[in-house]
C-alpha cells in the first residue's frame, strides 16, 4: 500500500507501523529505505529476511531531528557510546543531510542492527517525510530505525515509491515522498577509531568532510580492522542485465561494430554517440555530478524493465565529484 507522505494521517499510521515491529517503506533524500525498529531485534530480522541479506552485513540507524536547531539528536546518546570531537564537528555540519557516521556502540543498543559489532552507522536524514516520520515514532518510544535499501540485497536502490512497491512479494507500507534529491546512498565516514576513514563516497563529497571536521580522511586500509559497513561489498548496486564500463572512443567503435545487428543493450552516455541499430536503448547521462548521482540508479531499473541483456555505461570523469556515481558503476560492473 502506497500512502501520501505529505498526510498526517499516512504519517501517524507509518509511525505506529515501526512501533507495532513492522516494516516500512521509508524515503529519504538518498534512497527509499526498508525501515524498522533498531531497537526490536526481531523487527529488525525482518529486514533481512525481506531482502535476503546476511545477518552480519550491518544497517544503518536514521535518527529523529533535534527539538531545536543547532542541537544534535535525542537519540544519539542512546545509541553512541562516545562521540569524538571531529566527529561531531561532521554532525554538526551535515546532520540532517545524506551523512553516516560509525561510532562506538553502547552495549546492549542496536546489536542486531549493528550486524552484531562493536560498532554502529548512524544518520539524521533531511527529507521532510523522513523527519516527520522518525519525530512521530520516537513519541511512540522508537529511538532510532534501522533503513537499508528497500530492494532485494546487492540490487539496485530505489529512489521512487514505485519502485519500493514493485520488489517486494508481501504487503508492505509505502509512504511516498517523491523522487529523492541526492539519489544514492549517503556517505559514511568511521569515526569509530580516533581518525576519520571514509568508508564509502556519497554526495557529501571528501573535501567538504576534511573541512568540516579538520583532519584528513584516511582510506579503509589506513587503519586495523575496519568495521563492516553497508554498501561496501565489492559488487553491488547491480540490475539484471549486465554492466560494462568503458570511455566514449570504446563506446563508439563498439557500437560501429555491432551495427544494425545490435539488441538487447542499452547505452549511458554523457557523449553524444552514433548507433545504426533502432534496438539499442540510448539515454544521455547528465554532464553534471549532482545531477548523474540523482538519476543513476532510476536510469538503470529503467533499462531492466526495457528487458536489455547488457548496459554499456560511460567511465565517469575523475573529478571528486563524480566519486559516489563511480563507485555504485564501479560495484555494479563487478562480476
Amino acid at each position: 500500500m502506497v500512502l501520501d507522505g505529505n498526510d498526517p494521517a499516512a504519517v501517524a499510521r507509518a509511525a505506529a507501523t515501526l512501533a507495532a515491529g513492522e516494516l516500512l517503506g521509508l524515503p529519504t533524500e538518498t534512497v527509499y529505505g526498508l525501515a524498522a525498529d533498531a531497537d526490536a531485534p526481531a523487527a529488525v530480522a525482518k529486514i533481512f529476511a525481506a531482502k535476503g541479506r546476511p545477518a552480519d552485513h550491518p544497517l544503518i540507524v536514521h535518527l529523529a531531528p533535534p527539538a531545536r536547531p543547532g542541537e544534535l539528536p535525542e537519540a544519539l546518546a542512546h545509541y553512541a557510546a562516545s562521540v569524538p570531537d571531529f566527529a561531531e564537528r561532521l554532525l554538526r555540519a551535515f546532520w540532517p543531510g545524506p551523512l553516516t557516521v560509525i561510532l562506538p556502540r553502547r552495549p546492549g543498543y542496536a546489536a542486531a542492527a549493528a550486524g552484531g559489532q562493536a560498532s554502529v552507522g548512524l544518520r539524521c536524514p533531511s527529507h521532510p517525510v523522513a523527519r516527520a516520520v522518525l519525530s512521530a515514532a520516537l513519541s511512540l518510544g522508537v529511538r532510532g530505525v534501522a533503513a537499508p535499501s528497500a530492494n532485494q540485497f546487492g540490487r539496485v536502490s530505489p529512489t521512487t515509491a514505485a519502485h519500493v512497491a514493485g520488489e517486494f512479494d508481501f504487503d508492505l507500507l509505502v509512504l511516498d515522498g517523491g523522487a529523492c534529491d541526492v539519489g544514492i546512498e549517503s556517505t559514511i565516514v568511521d569515526c569509530s577509531r580516533g581518525q576519520p576513514v571514509l568508508l564509502r563516497p556519497g554526495g557529501i563529497g571528501a573535501a567538504q568532510v576534511e573541512a568540516a571536521c579538520g583532519r584528513p580522511l584516511l582510506s579503509p586500509d589506513a587503519l586495523a580492522d575496519t568495521p563492516r559497513a553497508s554498501g561496501t561489498l565489492e559488487s553491488h548496486y547491480a540490475p539484471r542485465a549486465k554492466v560494462r564500463l568503458m570511455d566514449a572512443k570504446a563506446l563508439q567503435a563498439g557500437l560501429d561494430l555491432l551495427g544494425a545487428d545490435a539488441a538487447h543493450l542499452a547505452v549511458y552516455a554523457r557523449s553524444a554517440l552514433r548507433c545504426r541499430s533502432q534496438a539499442v536503448v540510448q539515454k544521455r547521462m547528465p554532464a553534471d555530478a549532482a545531477a548523474a548521482a540523482q538519476q543513476l540508479f532510476a536510469a538503470l531499473r529503467a533499462f531492466d524493465d526495457r528487458g536489455v541483456r547488457l548496459i554499456w555505461i560511460e567511465t565517469p570523469p575523475p573529478e571528486t565529484e563524480w566519486d559516489g556515481v563511480r563507485d555504485r558503476l564501479r560495484r555494479a560492473a563487478a562480476d
